[in-house]
């Protein structure tokens, strides 16, 4: 570590020492609790008060500097107690004595011509860099091509299969200068003592989740994944004209979320616009975090039927148009199918817990054989589960229609059979506020 850095006491895991070296490429990568991104922004702030320095921090997506990392590194200025030698802003951070200034942009946003007035950048920190396009990065990198200019990334590994771990941690060796090193939470001699409990609870119910959260393994279940190739994820603006918007819940236990998630449907596309996911949920708590997602309370939502008391009390607390799906023999698979048979899934970015769902919800896998098996992993499937609710009646309307004489025999929330709806016609069924019970 420089003579500098020991003078301002810049503390940070020794495994990301190497952020001082000179090397084209630093890439930190692993689980959470490692402490990659508060060292980066520790070391850009000593190297930006040791010379002049044009540092661009950027990320995939950016509507504001709320999503940046303007927020992290100003407060670490103020934690080094450094605060009189930068001039903070509401778009950029300076420092008067050397001349450094850092800059904030999101990637995915920018055109070719735009990016290119980043050209005299000296170092560009990409965040969350698991889920940058290789689009974007075969704009970004030639942009970077100031003499001695770095790229530095952090990032908590999804897919092998996604773009900058292919490019970046599988194929490292390939590229020119490039260092990529594994950090995690035991790496990390300041990890807090509040993620401890965290941790050691997921890893003693969920030991697959915290390889992938805390050790920074990637889930990577190839033709398994039940979703895979059908969505992607982009900022939408819904037409409210045109548009059908539909609104599921689905209710949580024990260590498995609540969530209530906005949709919307037009022609043959599924566009997820609003989530909202919450662990160990009280009930009297449960409406106010429901009022989060736009319209819940003015629309007809469609809720795991498994929790009857639960809807009541939703319905007295607010949401009156609340009512039970119907649940039948094969209905996830129904559901599952029905979603696949959109032309494409939408969602939007700020559906992150969402967006981990279908990257994960995968069919099982034979342990002797690997082959994939028809039946689906009753997990990463809590705001899909609620997205099929909110569907039950087109799913119903789709099914009519490829299988015309095998009308599903559905069950209340007791176990009863339901009527036969076989003499309502497709178009009542489509119609998602017309078909309550």
């Amino acid at each position: 570590m420089s003579e500098k850095a020991l003078e301002i006491n810049c503390e940070i895991p020794e495994k990301l020492s190497f952020l001082f070296e000179p090397h084209r490429y630093k890439v930190a990568y692993g689980g959470r609790g490692s402490g990659k991104s508060w060292s980066v922004a520790r070391v850009l702030i000593v190297m930006a008060l040791s010379k002049k320095l044009r540092i661009l921090c950027a990320r995939e997506i950016q509507k504001s500097l709320k999503d940046s990392v303007h927020r992290l590194i100003n407060d670490q200025i103020q934690k080094l107690g450094l605060g009189k030698y930068f001039e903070v802003t509401e778009r950029e951070i300076r420092c008067p004595s050397t001349g450094s200034t850092f800059l904030f942009s999101g990637l995915a946003s920018n055109t070719v011509e735009s990016i290119k007035s980043f050209e005299a950048i000296d170092i560009c920190w990409c965040e969350e860099a698991q889920v940058i396009s290789e689009k974007s990065w075969q704009i970004l990198i030639p942009t970077i091509r100031q003499e001695g200019s770095e790229i530095w990334l952090t990032l908590n590994p999804e897919l092998a299969s996604d773009p900058t771990y292919v490019r970046f941690v599988k194929n490292a060796s390939q590229l020119p200068d490039c260092v990529a090193k594994l950090v995690n939470y035991l790496d990390n001699p300041y990890f807090p003592s509040v993620l401890q409990t965290e941790m050691e609870t997921m890893k003693r119910n969920d030991p697959d989740a915290y390889n992938h959260v805390w050790l920074g393994q990637c889930k990577s279940h190839g033709d398994a994944v039940v979703f895979k190739g059908k969505y992607v994820t982009y900022e939408f603006e819904p037409d409210e004209e045109f548009w059908s918007p539909f609104y599921g819940a689905d209710f949580g236990f024990a260590n498995d979320p609540t969530t209530f998630i906005k949709s919307w449907v037009y022609e043959r596309t599924l566009y997820v616009e609003h989530e909202m996911f919450a662990h160990q949920l009280e009930i009297d708590m449960t409406t106010a975090l429901f009022d989060t997602v736009p319209g819940g309370r003015s629309h007809i939502s469609r809720a795991d039927c498994s929790r009857p008391e639960t809807i009541s009390y939703l319905k007295r607390d607010g949401y009156r148009r609340m009512i039970s799906c119907k649940k039948w023999p094969g209905s996830v698979e129904d559901g599952v199918d029905y979603i696949r048979s959109f032309d494409q899934i939408v969602i939007h970015p700020r559906c992150t817990n969402i967006l981990n769902e279908f990257k994960l919800y995968s069919y099982k896998i034979d342990k002797l054989s690997g082959d994939t098996l028809p039946e689906i992993q009753d997990k990463y499937n809590h705001g899909i589960d609620a997205i099929r609710y909110s569907l039950e009646p087109l799913i119903l309307g789709y099914k009519r229609r490829i299988e015309p004489r095998s009308d599903p025999v559905q069950f209340d929330s007791l176990g009863r059979p339901i009527s036969s709806r076989n003499d309502a016609p497709i178009s009542r069924i489509l119609n998602p506020d017309m078909w309550i019970s």
